[in-house]
């Protein structure tokens, strides 16, 4: 096991591009550290960057208190999973797994144990005589992970190694990664667009915009106090509703005494709206701000339902309940509890509300 530590970390491609713009990341010893982001915020440049296989053009990375700059790819005690599996498609499943040892000169009773134990943990021991082209995507991928698990690696690196897969066996396979990182204390970077995969995995959470990081944090933190109106809009599906003060204001909302001096943006999460009725009992001693909200859909996933609407001209979703009786078109009266609202500033950055005691309503 290892830390990982980048130090204002940068790449610039020839022509003047900036990918990576001065990253500053610590990964502690034994943490699954997941780098989210939307395609081209420079999250995989970053991970290939640590794996050797980018060069870096300023900052260093160090792997175990050891600046590894200028060392190779196989010199880093590292081992990768790549999105497309990576394996040789001649070769049994346990020479893939073996190949990697037999180049290192494993003797090969050590290569006997190690193969054979990686595949009891991933369930691939009645797998080991097949080829690539006999498996599923799912079995493919162990593969591609019991590759890596036989090197004993300082650190685990992922990138996006899910995207391949379907819905349902992504959500088996996030399962079995999670489980085996915590079994195994491999200190991990995974690399996605997903959020959910992201917000499911990770002990720490990088939200990566245009090269920069613009949050790290526990996942759960970092969806319940966003820096960003970026990170709030990129984390949570359906994403934060994102507001003007005008917006509320003009379809009835009381916001006098809850607006920070600097707030022009007011966010508010779909499952922290719903009915007055219902919100009622969760605000407390807190209060309720209440809008109407003109209704363009009502989508009924099971045991939620989503209703899209808008004010003014703003889109808002609200979670509600699967059943909840609701009407399909016109307006409904909405409610927030105010202790559930988010303030940003003209720059994007989130600000402190108003404290309770100083809050006047109505």
């Amino acid at each position: 096991m290892a830390t990982v530590a980048l130090k204002t970390v940068r790449k610039v491609y020839a022509g003047g591009m900036e990918a990576v713009k001065g990253i500053d990341l610590t990964v502690p010893d034994g943490a699954l550290c997941v780098l989210v982001g939307p395609s081209g915020c420079g999250k995989s440049t970053l991970l290939r960057m640590i794996a050797g296989l980018e060069e870096i053009s300023s900052g260093t990375i160090e792997i175990d208190g050891r600046v590894v700059n200028a060392l190779e790819p196989a010199e880093r005690d590292i081992a990768m999973v790549f999105q497309n599996y990576a394996l040789y498609p001649h070769m049994s499943v346990y020479d893939n797994m073996a190949y990697g040892l037999r180049n290192r000169g494993t003797p090969k009773p050590e290569i006997e144990r190690k193969v054979r134990e990686a595949a009891r943990m991933l369930e691939l021991g009645s797998l080991l005589d097949r080829r690539p082209r006999q498996l599923s995507g799912g079995q493919r991928q162990r593969v591609a992970m019991g590759r890596a698990i036989v090197r004993d690696p300082k650190v685990f690196l992922f990138d996006e190694p899910l995207s391949n897969l379907d819905a349902k066996l992504r959500g088996q396979m996030r399962v079995e990664i999670r489980k085996l990182q915590r079994d195994l204390g491999v200190t991990s970077i995974y690399v996605t667009h997903d959020q959910l995969e992201a917000m499911t995995l990770a002990d720490v959470l990088v939200v990566m915009n245009s090269g920069r990081i613009e949050q790290v944090g526990a996942p759960l933190d970092v969806y319940e106090e966003p820096a960003t109106t970026f990170v709030a809009s990129f984390i949570g599906a359906p994403p934060m509703n994102l507001l003007t003060p005008d917006h509320l204001s003009a379809v009835g909302a009381v916001l006098e005494g809850l607006l920070p001096a600097d707030a022009v943006t007011v966010g508010i999460r779909p499952e922290d709206l719903g009915t007055v009725e219902a919100k009622s009992a969760e605000a407390g001693s807190a209060g309720l701000i209440t809008f109407d909200v003109t209704i363009d859909v009502l989508e009924p996933v099971g045991a939620e339902s989503y209703l899209y609407a808008r004010v003014q001209d703003a889109s808002v979703v609200v979670r509600l309940p699967g059943r909840a009786a609701v009407p399909e078109t016109g307006k409904l009266k909405v409610a927030a509890p105010v202790d559930k609202l988010h303030f940003f500033d003209t720059h994007g950055k989130r600000v402190d509300p108003v404290p309770v005691a100083a809050r006047r309503l109505g």
